[in-house]
């Protein structure tokens, strides 16, 4: 498996850490094997930490005397890499550690992770998983490194409240045709506004590719990446079809284009316009139940689940199918120097099943990667997540490898020319091609 750039450049500057000790140990409490999981999110953080004394309990009972440290410290992706790539070359990392997924092939591909099948294999919470998400866990080499505990689905947010009071129909759109007709019409309702935001140029980072981007274009095209090759196909024909609509999109002045420009273009977006019901439209995830307009969000909507409803993705054109596009979320890893991996499965094992997990996807706003979870409590008392889950079992994911940033980079770019008036859909495309060739060099391109 191929090192992702990021921690190969790591591996090159962290290399000199020193030490081979592990991080679990016997403590003095008789023959408790204590293993220690690290969270780096404040919200997972405080609901591990309550969870903690009852895996405990739920142990003792079946025999097992382990105890088990929170190793919580808040921290970004990039110091979260610095600080867990030097105590994996150390061998000093936790038994246990909540990871976003996309960072796994880099760790798994410089052995810092442990192998899970043979564990996966015995265990009975295995089945329930969507077969989609069994896939996408397994890395190059067949292997899978990290259990992932839960997803989100990106569909379309609307106001609901909005189009009905305008007399819009609020049916799901079919193709992509319906969805921009209906566009039209919120527009022209509303004083000419633009209705719609999707995660476009290079303000928006990387969530132009991720967020923006790759959702519509897997809609349409799912071999643009190859797993068993590890190649990207630049000349696959989804790529031009999606530069095409974002040119019709901008055209038609249906995309805030003023506001993608802006240094922080979630925030007049998603964080002003759609809350005050001026931007109708929204390309967003399951989170944003939580933590965009919940009661505890960044900027909460009164009434949101009466006033804010969700589409799927619309089909490119008519007979498709429409979809939610869906990511391996959060996943737990553990070290392939752990002195006590049978223990540390179990802990990953029990938080990433029943109610355990159901406490946690309300906490973090999240949908469940398995099929078992819509009467479980608290789960089972947030209908819109429990949608999430029904609509995850059917989304759509592509997993890809080495060259994802170099790509999100590459979307960035051309789809800012688009919004620059500089480029049309081909015209974006070929721009995009060439970048992405220099940008990911011949080994990464078929």
């Amino acid at each position: 498996m191929k090192r992702t750039p990021v921690i190969a450049a790591l591996m090159a500057t962290l290399v000199a850490a020193g030490g081979l000790t592990a991080c679990s140990s016997s403590s003095g409490d008789g023959d408790a094997v204590t293993i220690s999981i690290m969270e780096t999110k404040q919200i997972s953080i405080a609901s591990v930490k309550k969870l903690i004394p009852s895996f405990e309990a739920e142990m003792k009972k079946q025999g097992k005397n382990i105890k088990v440290k929170l190793v919580g410290d808040v921290l970004t992706d990039p110091q979260f890499v610095t600080k867990i790539t030097q105590q994996f070359i150390a061998g000093e990392a936790p038994d246990v550690i909540d990871l976003g997924d996309s960072m796994v092939p880099g760790f798994a591909g410089a052995g810092y992770l442990a192998p899970l099948d043979d564990y996966l294999d015995k265990w009975d919470g295995w089945d329930h998983y969507f077969p989609h998400i069994q896939k996408a866990m397994v890395r190059q080499d067949g292997n899978i490194y990290a259990l992932v505990h839960d997803s989100g689905v990106q569909n379309f947010f609307y106001r609901k409240d909005i189009l009905t009071q305008d007399g819009i129909d609020t049916a799901q759109p079919k193709t992509w045709d319906d969805m921009i007709s209906r566009l039209e019409q919120v527009k022209a309702k509303n004083g000419d506004l633009p209705p719609i935001v999707i995660p476009a140029g290079t303000a928006w980072g990387g969530g132009s590719w991720g967020e923006g981007f790759q959702p519509i274009l897997a809609g349409v095209d799912q071999n643009y990446y190859s797993l068993k090759t590890g190649k990207w196909d630049l000349k696959s024909p989804g790529w031009e079809q999606t530069f095409d609509l974002y040119s019709k999109l901008t055209t038609k002045g249906l995309l805030p284009v003023q506001d993608l420009e802006n240094p922080n273009p979630w925030e007049p977006t998603k964080y002003d316009k759609f809350p005050a019901g001026k931007l109708q439209v929204a390309a967003q995830g399951t989170w944003g139940w939580k933590f965009d307009w919940g009661p505890g969000g960044a900027t909460p909507i009164d009434g949101l689940e009466t006033k804010v409803d969700t589409w799927q993705y619309p089909a490119m054109k008519a007979g498709g199918e429409t979809y939610g596009w869906s990511g391996l979320g959060s996943s737990y890893g553990i070290p392939e120097k752990s002195q006590h991996k049978d223990e540390a499965m179990l802990l990953a094992q029990w938080l990433s099943a029943g109610k355990p997990l159901a406490d946690q996807l309300v906490a973090n706003g999240a949908a469940p990667v398995r099929d078992d979870m819509a009467d479980v409590k608290p789960f089972a008392d947030e209908p819109k997540l429990v949608q999430a889950g029904e609509d995850l079992s059917k989304s759509l994911y592509v997993p890809t490898g080495d060259g994802s940033e170099q790509i999100a980079q590459a979307v960035a770019n051309a789809t800012e020319l688009i919004l620059q008036g500089k480029a049309d859909g081909k015209e974006a495309y070929d721009s995009f091609v060439k970048n992405a060739t220099d940008l990911l060099g011949p080994t990464l391109v078929k």
